[in-house]
């Protein structure tokens, strides 16, 4: 033999055993090329690739008998010789062996020293024959047609067990894929509805974006009323309904839904309890088309659908009774506001009409005592007096007085009589008369009818600090040029800034250096006109910074002030759509700031 290995001839194992293989490949490595396979199909494609000198196979093998894998073999490598390698000790074993194409027979019990010459003699064209091999071959057939028949037969189940896999997958892919598409459409019934905060609407909303996106002939929503007993019809679409209330106890559907807290399906209505926290809330109850019934699996989507719209729901309900509480809450601080104002104003009013009754009875005191003393001087007139032309009239004057108090003789000590006192009193009458109507004007000014139109702000703030005639040097005004319009009535926002300029220099009382300055700029990139009022008087003290915008507060005492020129000027600028405020430290002054909303774009109308 040659030491060159490429030489040696090429031999393919077919075996499972991994321990025979390994037993085969050390007894054969010194004449053979050896190339091994594990099983019979992967035997076939390395013959055809490899096309081995001589096969070696064993017969017991999985998948294929040995003898079918000769069959295929004298096919595929009809001149290369195949050898049975087996422990089969059955009866003919050999005979039935041969038969099947074999060109040899070698027994796995063999003597190791003698199998690699056995094998070199059948390369070199050595054959078994066996006597009468037509019974045999016949045998090798009924058992290739058994064989045969057992593998249709496997195949044929196989065939019909992967039909009815493949029926099951595609109606597990049409199920996903329907499923698929009701949770794409409940994400976007839930992205819709749960934007909805209005309850009437997000119900009526509901339905109908239920049929549009899954399709639906109907929907209908039905909430729990108070007492739990009754389920209301709420909303419906493309849904008709003999009645609008059902009874929870006995109703089959939506009472079932409610009662189980369970999903209620038939072939074509599914009714959906809506539940947020173990707490019912009512039921949706939807209705398909006739060639998409519903069916039990799309209960999984529907579900998502149900907790999506249960939530909306409730969230929305929580926002209406909060509004509602809310309002009443407002309602109450409004009549308790109205109330306060009222008595304030009351209070207010008598204190100022007070003085007026008094003034009046001791002015018609001193002219009725004036009278009698000058009815006295004229019943003592001498003819020269009586010849004066003002004597008739003043005859006539005293008659008629006489009718509201007749002539007496002088008191034993006559009052101390004079113009003085009568004109006090007179100015007393007048000034609480003028803070009444300050008081109206306060009061009714701002609700006034409007003439609203595009305003000049700059220029109206100019024309009120003029009319106003401050003290030289008192305001300084710092207003940016070409500012846009605001649109409101310029009358009362000229006496928004009057008030507040008008506030400002009454702080500043006596002292010496008081100076307010006005300063305009635009603001929120150019949206709002922000306007200061500032002065370096003695500031607010915090407690006060609140107070001092609500109706009749004031801080002037016995100076005069209605306590209404604040809370009117923030009822004016409210009404111009913007905002005042203030800010204030002791000691450092105190500033105003009004924003109104700036007209851009728009031109500004000449202020008259």
């Amino acid at each position: 033999m040659t030491n060159d290995p490429r030489s040696l001839p090429k031999l393919l194992y077919i075996e499972d055993n991994p321990e025979s293989r390994a037993l085969v490949r050390r007894m054969l490595a010194r004449d053979f090329i050896v190339l091994e396979a594990a099983d019979p199909l992967d035997g076939l494609e390395l013959a055809v690739d490899t096309q081995p000198d001589l096969v070696l196979l064993d017969i017991n093998l999985p998948q294929m008998s040995g003898r079918e894998v000769a069959a295929r073999l004298r096919t595929l490598l009809p001149n290369t010789p195949l050898v049975a390698y087996s422990a089969d000790d059955s009866p003919q074993a050999r005979e039935r062996t041969l038969a099947a194409g074999f060109a040899g027979y070698i027994d796995k019990a063999s003597d190791i020293d003698e199998i690699s010459k056995s094998l070199l003699e059948f390369l070199g064209g050595k054959r078994e024959i066996v006597a009468d091999v037509t019974n045999f071959q016949q045998d090798f057939a009924s058992e290739l047609v058994a064989r045969l028949e057992g593998k249709i037969r496997e195949l044929t189940r196989s065939a019909e067990r992967n039909e009815f896999l493949n029926e099951q997958n595609r109606r597990m892919i049409i199920l996903l894929q329907r499923r698929q598409r009701l949770l794409e459409a409940g994400a976007r019934v839930g992205q819709i509805i749960t934007s909805i905060l209005d309850l009437d609407e997000l119900l009526n909303v509901t339905v109908r974006v239920v049929c549009e996106e899954y399709g639906f002939a109907g929907a209908a929503v039905f909430l729990l009323d108070p007492t739990g007993e009754w389920a209301e019809l709420k909303a419906g679409h493309k849904a008709e309904f003999t009645e609008n209330r059902l009874r929870v106890a006995n109703d089959p559907l939506v009472g079932a839904a409610l009662r189980d807290a369970k999903i209620q399906i038939t072939s074509n209505e599914m009714t959906l309890p809506l539940i947020v926290k173990d707490q019912p809330l009512g039921a949706l109850s939807v209705h398909s088309n006739p060639e998409e019934p519903l069916t039990e699996d799309d209960q999984a989507a529907f579900q998502t659908l149900a907790n999506q719209a249960a939530i909306a729901i409730n969230n929305a309900r929580l926002l209406r009774d909060l509004n509602q509480a809310n309002q009443e809450l407002l309602r109450n601080k409004t009549l308790q506001a109205i109330a306060t104002a009222t008595g304030e104003a009351i209070h207010w009013v008598g204190n100022k009409a007070a003085p007026i009754p008094a003034s009046a009875r001791r002015v018609r005191d001193d002219l009725l005592e004036m009278s009698t003393l000058f009815r006295a001087l004229l019943a003592s007139a001498d003819e020269k007096t009586r010849a004066r032309p003002g004597w008739f009239a003043a005859q006539e004057v005293f008659a008629t007085l006489e009718a509201v108090r007749p002539a007496a003789q002088l008191p034993a000590k006559p009052l101390p009589l004079g113009l003085e006192s009568i004109l006090e009193d007179l100015d007393i009458i007048e000034q609480s008369a003028k803070t009444i109507l300050d008081i109206k004007e306060d009061l009714i000014g701002p609700a006034r009818l409007k003439n609203e139109r595009d305003i000049d702000l700059a220029q109206l703030v100019q024309e009120t600090v003029f009319e106003m005639g401050m003290p030289e040097g008192a305001v300084s005004l710092d207003l940016a040029e070409n500012l846009p319009p605001v649109y409101g009535d310029a009358r009362q926002l000229g006496q928004v800034f009057n008030n507040l300029i008008k506030n400002a220099w009454e702080a500043m009382s006596g002292q010496a250096d008081a100076h307010i300055q006005v300063r305009m700029r635009p603001g929120r990139g150019g949206q709002v006109i922000i306007s200061e009022v500032q002065d370096n008087g003695p500031g607010i003290p915090p407690d006060l910074l609140e107070k001092i915008w609500v109706s009749f507060f004031t801080t002037k005492g016995d100076r005069g002030g209605t306590g209404l020129g604040l809370s009117a000027c923030m009822e004016i600028v409210n009404q111009a759509r913007g905002q005042i405020s203030v800010q204030s430290k002791p000691g450092a002054g105190a500033t105003f700031i009004v924003e109104l909303p700036a007209r851009v774009g728009k031109q500004i109308d000449i202020i008259n």
